[in-house]
Formats: structure tokens, C-alpha cells, sequence
């Protein structure tokens, strides 16, 4: 079935056609056991940059995307994503958290990769409407969501060094569950790095994520779950967590890394801060180094210590590992899970949201 994006006589502000599956596989879906990353919703959506303008939005079944061998983020990386999530409120209405934020942040990781703009409100009316006809994938029990991954990639055919004259814009979903079940240990990694100022470290880009694998993995072997950037020059300032922002609480007072072009402005961390200072704690968002992480463990100053990101919420930490050293950071974090605990009531309407970070989707497809 196939038809223009409307509610009852009210017209869009962009005409975005909707193609339906025949038959959901939502049916099919146990959601208190949903494989990491390996579920997709039915449908995605997807638009074209051609000649200048983006055009021919549309919502239609997910499926394969012929792609040219040529295609130029196969060969030269011109690839970005943003990462969010709907919840549900108690009424089951679906919600959005920071859409605007998501469609601002994507735009700057286009500005660093030399990729085109996509229209803000067409990001929002785009990813709206997919949620709306996705929304009963979205799961219901606390600490699951819909992960949404819009993403944007180069896929004119062309082999040369030059920014890319065609690309294509989609949204996915993926139903998810929490993504930290326990505690986490890091890696302090001292050999490889992450960015350097003047580089892609605040985009978000595939490239940077791909240049994390072998030494998450080499992490993981010596027993810890990931790894903890440092700076890319004398490898003692903390940066960020391979999936996320981090946070400490040295005697009753929070830092953070302050972002300096090589960190992401994560948007969970931002929210994170306006939190934390809502509560009555004092946040500075200023260099840190690994070496005064250690001193605040050696005199008992170091309480606490989590992550922040959109797929992890908020993960608890509780070692880390420099060198020969292991850094026991705590084995509780309370103030770390009022947070999340507040973070997550705001997101399914179960307390106010005095910060007007959410959005209801209105059911249009009714």
C-alpha cells in the first residue's frame, strides 16, 4: 500500500510517501529476549541527495540497498551516524528524546566530513513518522527502547579523491534491551588512540569507530569490557569511553572531560550535566588525567565513576586498568543510578519533564 504522508485533512510540510509490509514481524518478537543489534523493525526511511537537494523521502519495507562496487564510502569514509531511542509513557504514546539535538549533531559531523546538510525538520518529520508506524516495536518493559539509527553515506559511483556529489540519508530501528547488564571494567589505552584536535573526534563517523576495533578487542582479552581514551600526544588526559562519555565523583564533586574538538558532545552527557546540577552537584567540565584518577583512589576520594551515551544510558564503572595497575573505582554508584533512574522516568512520562526534552508522537497513520 502505498500513499502521501497526511493526518486527516492536516498536509505535511513535506510530501514523504509510506510503502507498508504486507504483514508485520513485530508478531514474532520476544522482547524480553531481543538479540543485540541483530533486529530490524519493518520499515526504514530513506532519502537522496542528488544535484544539490535532497529529495524523494520515503518511508518503505526494510530491505537490501543496491550499492556500486565504486560507491565512495566504501573507498574514502564519507559516513555518519547519530544514534537515539523511543520509549513509550504510561499511556503508550511513543516519545523522542532530544530529536533536535540528534538533527543538529548529525549536521555538525557533516560539516567535519565535508557532506551535505540534511534539513533539520525534515530529519524530525522523517524519523516522527517512522517511529509512528514503527511504534509497536517499541519495547515496553523499563530500561528497553527502540534504537533508531539515522545514518548518511556517500554512494555516488566514482573513484577519486573529492567530496561526493550524491548521497543517500536513511533511519533503521532496532528494537533494544539494556545494554550493560553488570558492572564494567576499562582499559586505559596508552599505545593506540582515538583523535587529536584537529581531527574527527567530535564527528560522528564511521571511520572512528572502525579504528577502535582491534583495540577493544585486545581489551577484552586482557579481561576488561572497554576502552578509555587518552589523549593522542602524552597519553595521560582522559578523553572518553569507546561507546560513551564518562563522569567521575572525587569528594562529592563531579568532572567531566571538557570537550575540546576530540571528544563527542555527547547528548545523554549533556542531559547528564543539566541533571546532576538540577540535583545540587557541582559539575566542571575540565581536562582530566589518569594519574589523578589514581591519586583520588589511593586517598579515598574517588566515589564513583559511569558512562553516559544514547545506547548505553548509563553504565556503571568499576575498575580500570593502567598498565599494571587496576584502579578499584567503586562497587556501587548511587548518585549514578538516580540518574539513570531519573533519566529513564523522564523518558516514559513517569515524572515531569522539566527540561522540555520530549516529544509525543501524535498517532497520524490511524
Amino acid at each position: 500500500m502505498r500513499y502521501p504522508l497526511s493526518c486527516g485533512h492536516k498536509i505535511m510540510k513535506h510530501n514523504i510517501s509510506i510503502t507498508t509490509v504486507t504483514e508485520s514481524k513485530v508478531k514474532g518478537i520476544d522482547f524480553n529476549n531481543i538479540p543485540l543489534g541483530t533486529t530490524f523493525t519493518d520499515h526504514m526511511f530513506i532519502c537522496d541527495y542528488n544535484n544539490g537537494v535532497w529529495e524523494n523521502p520515503r518511508i518503505e519495507p526494510m530491505g537490501m540497498i543496491p550499492t556500486h562496487p565504486a560507491a565512495m564510502a566504501l573507498h574514502y569514509g564519507q559516513a555518519i551516524f547519530e544514534g537515539m531511542k523511543a520509549t513509550v509513557d504510561a499511556d503508550g504514546n511513543p516519545m523522542l528524546f532530544r530529536a533536535d539535538k540528534n538533527a543538529a549533531r548529525l549536521n555538525t559531523s557533516a560539516d567535519r566530513m565535508g557532506m551535505p546538510h540534511f534539513p533539520t525538520d525534515l530529519f524530525v518529520e522523517g524519523l516522527t513518522k517512522l517511529v509512528d508506524l514503527e511504534r509497536n516495536w517499541i519495547p515496553p518493559t523499563d530500561g528497553s527502547a527502540l534504537y533508531l539509527r539515522p545514518f548518511m553515506y556517500a554512494d555516488e559511483a566514482f573513484i577519486g579523491m573529492r567530496a561526493a556529489t550524491h548521497y543517500k540519508f536513511i533511519i533503521m530501528a532496532s528494537p533494544a534491551g539494556p545494554f550493560f547488564s553488570k558492572r564494567i571494567r576499562l582499559w586505559a589505552e596508552k599505545h593506540y588512540i582515538r583523535a587529536v584536535n584537529g581531527g574527527t573526534g567530535e564527528a560522528k563517523a564511521a571511520g572512528n569507530y572502525a579504528a577502535a576495533i582491534r583495540p577493544t578487542e585486545l581489551a577484552k582479552a586482557k579481561g576488561f569490557d572497554q576502552v578509555l581514551w587518552l589523549d593522542a600526544i602524552e597519553h595521560k588526559y582522559i578523553q572518553e569511553v569507546g561507546t560513551m562519555n564518562i563522569f567521575f565523583k572525587i569528594d562529592g564533586k563531579f568532572i567531566t572531560p571538557n570537550r575540546d574538538g576530540s571528544i563527542l558532545d555527547g547528548i545523554t552527557r549533556m542531559s547528564v550535566i543539566d541533571i546532576l546540577r538540577d540535583k545540587g552537584y557541582q559539575v566542571t567540565e575540565r581536562t582530566i588525567t589518569i594519574d589523578e584518577i589514581q591519586e583520588a583512589a589511593k586517598n579515598k576520594t574517588l566515589e564513583e565513576a559511569f558512562g553516559t551515551g544514547t545506547a548505553v544510558g548509563i553504565a556503571y564503572i568499576q575498575d580500570i586498568g593502567v598498565g599494571d595497575e587496576v584502579i578499584h573505582v567503586s562497587n556501587e554508584s548511587p548518585v549514578g543510578l538516580d540518574v539513570n533512574n531519573t533519566l529513564n522516568a523522564i523518558k516514559t512520562g513517569k515524572v515531569e519533564d522539566k527540561f522540555g526534552w520530549m516529544q509525543k508522537v501524535e498517532n497520524q497513520l490511524a
